[in-house]
């Protein structure tokens, strides 16, 4: 990054076209504001949404695109107003980046639900530049929408609950499922189904993994820590189970009917969706109505629960399991994120690479 006063140029992977492939790019950062925080990324982790909009699954990238939105790093410049945070702080960046403030969801501290959000990366900034993500050696980013690391906390660690800890978190804190004592289930046992399970344990949960297969049980059961494994297809022990359930966190991101777990929450259930799906829902509506159950989603969290769930995750000791690799590799971890093989989160060394080769 060149010198303050000039402007910066940086250097980052990126995606060209559909293909997803990622490869050396560099670029100009956005100006900086009076309020603006530059970062030096030293990590990054990889969610499934950004294999979603690398290979344009959803018909709305732009390339090139520079993607990565569970960003850490070190504050090596701030703006006049800033008063948040100092030079060399370690902070964490998600994936907001901008909203208008003024809405009703700004003011009530969702700004993930602004219709102006401005995302971190595939996106277009106030001044009309696109913005791009923490797959890079540095970021310019509102102190808003930063959060300090606590201390003591591996940065590492940190970036997966940029996204997947407090995609899982916030559900259950504003649906009012933080009380100890809750019987859970968490479906799919991706990077937020993992973090769900881990998050939901230390809040007292007993928490039920519900897969389509019995691979992944000894991991649930002995590595993370649930209490109970269900194979969808075992239709003994899912009537068994029925009616045994407060919630359900879903993080399937394909197409799979809902009735098999609707009969599995107690009355007045929620089944709480997280996985990105364009194919419309199926399911029967007496399975809802006759147990007064909800279907409800949720999107990321606020910046207030971002803190949060760190906060929350330093003091329980909960921690997510992660597998770090140098952006050499980006790609490759992609293809087997593709696969579903990965436990349960890449993480990138972005500091710690060469990002010109």
């Amino acid at each position: 990054m060149r010198s303050l006063g000039t402007e910066k140029t940086t250097i980052g992977w990126a995606a060209r076209d559909p293909s997803g492939a990622l490869s050396p790019y560099t670029y100009t950062l956005r100006n900086t504001g009076p309020e603006d925080v530059v970062i030096k990324v030293t990590y990054c982790g990889i969610c499934h949404s950004d294999l979603h909009l690398i290979k344009n699954h959803q018909g709305i990238s732009h390339y090139p695109m520079v993607p990565g939105h569970e960003v850490v790093g070190e504050v090596v410049e701030v703006g006049s107003d800033v008063r948040k945070f100092r030079v060399g702080d370690c902070v964490g960046v998600g994936l907001l980046v901008g909203c208008c403030g003024i809405c009703r969801p700004c003011k009530s501290e969702m700004e993930q639900y602004c219709n102006q959000v401005i995302w971190s990366y595939n996106h277009v900034y106030t001044d009309g530049k696109p913005t791009q993500g923490g797959f890079a050696r540095s970021m310019i980013v509102d102190q808003k929408f930063a959060v300090k690391i606590p201390d003591g906390m591996a940065p590492e660690q940190a970036a997966p609950l940029l996204c997947a800890g407090v995609t899982a978190y916030s559900p259950l804190s504003h649906l009012g499922l933080k009380k100890s004592g809750l019987r859970g289930g968490i479906l799919g046992l991706g990077g937020v189904g993992h973090m769900g399970v881990k998050i939901a344990k230390a809040m007292g949960h007993h928490v039920t993994v519900i897969s389509s297969s019995d691979r992944k049980r000894e991991e649930a059961m002995d590595h993370l820590g649930a209490d109970d494994y269900l194979i969808s297809s075992d239709s003994t022990r899912m009537q068994k189970a029925a009616d045994s359930l407060d919630y359900i966190i879903d993080t399937v991101p394909v197409f799979h009917p809902l009735e098999l777990y609707l009969s599995l929450l107690k009355l007045d259930g929620k089944l709480i969706l997280l996985g990105i799906i364009n194919t419309p829902l199926q399911f029967a509506n007496p399975m809802v109505m006759l147990g007064r159950k909800s279907i409800t989603g949720s999107f990321i969290g606020s910046m207030k629960e971002t803190e949060e769930v760190l906060e929350f995750c330093k003091e329980k000791g909960v921690t997510s399991m992660i597998e770090m690799v140098k952006m050499d590799y980006v790609n490759t971890a992609f293809e087997r994120l593709e696969k579903n093989d990965v436990r349960y989160r890449f993480v990138v060394d972005v500091a710690g690479s060469k990002l010109d080769q």
